[in-house]
């Protein structure tokens, strides 16, 4: 089993940085990529990035792509999210996630049931 932990959440105000962390733990050798979602009150979960573990190779949401950046650090089993020029908009719960799928397209990487193990997710508050 594989299980992921976010931290790094917390306020900020319009125009700031945050950098949000993800650590595994467990068979992680068994995952092949790891993704950022994020949800609002009231609105569905929403795909913010996502990373291959070996390639490096990177997807983002039109929403962040360009502000957010996603990486990884095989060797501490941790992604990072690193959000600049935070919005309002912005506010949520994010959520890390790991999935030992062989293969994405663009749409794949989107979706949540593409992803089997879950953090209990971390809120971010942006004010403006």
């Amino acid at each position: 089993q594989v299980q992921v932990a976010e931290s790094g959440g917390g306020l900020a105000q319009a125009g700031d940085s945050l950098r949000l962390s993800c650590a595994a733990s467990g068979r992680t050798l068994t995952r092949s990529a790891m993704g950022w979602f994020r949800q609002a009150p009231g609105k569905e979960r929403e795909f913010v990035a996502m990373i291959f573990l070996n390639s490096a190779r990177t997807y983002y949401g039109d929403s962040v792509e360009g502000r957010f950046t996603i990486s990884r650090d095989n060797a501490r089993k941790t992604v990072y999210l690193q959000m600049n020029s935070l919005k309002p908009e912005d506010t949520a719960v994010y959520f890390c996630a790991a999935s030992g799928r062989s293969s994405f397209t663009r749409t794949t990487a989107a979706s949540p049931e593409s992803y089997d193990n879950w953090g209990q997710g971390t809120q971010v508050t942006v004010s403006s």
